[in-house]
């Protein structure tokens, strides 16, 4: 269906940038309710994520930040042996099949929470890494594909049977593991269920994850398919799937926010929105390898903006480049649409264009050589991590959030 001309500036990865730089240049002037901006400090950030860079990766070959670098937490080679059961398939339902554990998997990434963890053989990982190794598991165990001879895959059918009591069993949820936003996890699945099944020409009949990489393919020009295109597919093609929020003409934005300071916008119906699309962009990150490795080359990756999650924003405000105005703001939990976490997500996006400057310099590398998708590898996640562990026991973000499962 058309869209308005509203709910496509709110989806351009260009929107989110112009937003987010706005709600900087307000906070560079002190004018912002929640947070100072330090950016005397930003020195001090860059140079903690490229020592970490630096030890990481060594020769500096960075592969993308995205949902394949957890598969193989622990030293497991687990997506090799994914791989060979790949390998009898031909390469466009190769591309298909990683398209539809990826995409899954990022859908179940959103933070777990501090008491979860997942258990394989005698290693127990949590967080993030933990989710990839069980929506893996959930994924080769066949239970997201409707068709017993074809396991291997995520479809509308599929998707839409999945129940919360099912995908607690795979994540081996219980009392004494419980995993935040398990109902949100399952209905988002259902949800993406629903949505294949409504859109045949982006997911074909019957509905299938892996029918968007059959339409980005075609939509390729001499080999070339721009990292825009990719997320604006995402956005579109799973847009419906996200819990109702702001509405904008009909249509449900998802992971767009209403920030009070964006009033001098203008009165435009959504001129005081801040757009983050950040499970979006990571699931377009994670979709770029599946897409190179069929040939194709992703280009303009700098058009997509760094992800405004709380490992990239902790790291600026555990080094002191965003200072809370109210410092007890720590002791409260705070839910995505506050305004204190919008500003925070806003001024992470603006920072990390900023960072990955500073990052470029000490490495003596090129924006075209090491664009945003391997800082943050490199990278800013890794470092945000680190940091966070050595001031907090058990590592968590710096402020409390609430999660429905669907956005941190």
């Amino acid at each position: 269906m058309p869209r308005s001309a509203g709910v496509e500036l709110l989806q351009s990865p260009a929107t989110i940038r112009a937003r987010c730089e706005r709600l900087l240049a307000l906070g560079e002037a002190g004018e912002l309710p929640h947070f100072a901006v330090h950016l005397d400090r930003l020195d001090a950030v860059a140079d903690r994520v490229e020592a970490v860079t630096r030890e990481c990766y060594p020769d500096l070959q960075i592969p993308y930040h995205s949902r394949w670098r957890h598969f193989d937490v622990g030293g497991v080679p687990r997506l090799a042996a994914f791989d060979t059961r790949l390998a009898e398939l031909d390469p466009r339902e190769q591309g298909r099949v990683r398209f539809d554990l990826v995409v899954t998997s990022v859908l179940l990434d959103a933070g777990a929470g501090p008491a979860w963890s997942y258990r394989e053989g005698d290693q127990t990982y949590a967080r993030s890494e933990g989710l990839a190794v069980a929506s893996l598991r959930l994924f080769e165990s066949g239970v997201l594909s409707s068709d017993p001879a074809r396991p291997l895959q995520a479809d509308a059918a599929g998707l839409s049977a999945l129940t919360a009591a099912r995908l607690g069993e795979a994540f081996q949820v219980s009392p004494q593991n419980p995993l935040v936003g398990l109902e949100g996890r399952s209905e988002l699945l259902r949800s993406l269920g629903a949505a294949l099944a409504a859109d045949p020409a982006r997911f074909g009949t019957p509905g299938r994850i892996g029918g968007l990489f059959d339409r980005l393919s075609a939509a390729a020009e001499a080999g070339q398919l721009p990292a825009a295109r990719v997320l604006q597919e995402v956005l579109q093609g799973l847009g419906p799937i996200w819990p109702g929020r702001v509405e904008l003409d009909g249509v449900n934005l998802g992971d767009v926010w209403h920030h009070p300071s964006l009033g001098d916008l203008g009165d435009a119906e959504g001129a005081d929105l801040v757009p983050f699309h950040k499970l979006s962009q990571w699931l377009s990150y994670s979709l770029l390898e599946p897409l190179e490795q069929s040939g194709l080359s992703v280009v303009d990756l700098d058009d997509l903006t760094g992800l405004p999650e709380y490992r990239n924003g902790g790291l600026l405000l555990d080094l002191g480049a965003l200072e809370l105005k109210d410092p007890s703001a720590r002791e409260r939990a705070h839910r995505p649409g506050d305004p204190l976490i919008v500003e925070w997500r806003a001024l992470t996006v603006a920072l990390l264009d900023r960072v990955a400057v500073k990052v470029r310099e000490r490495l003596g590398v090129s924006a075209a050589e090491f664009p945003l998708a391997k800082v943050l590898q490199g990278g800013t996640w890794t470092t945000g991590r680190r940091v966070a562990k050595e001031l907090r026991e058990g590592g968590g973000p710096p402020l409390r959030l609430e999660s429905d499962g669907t956005v941190f």
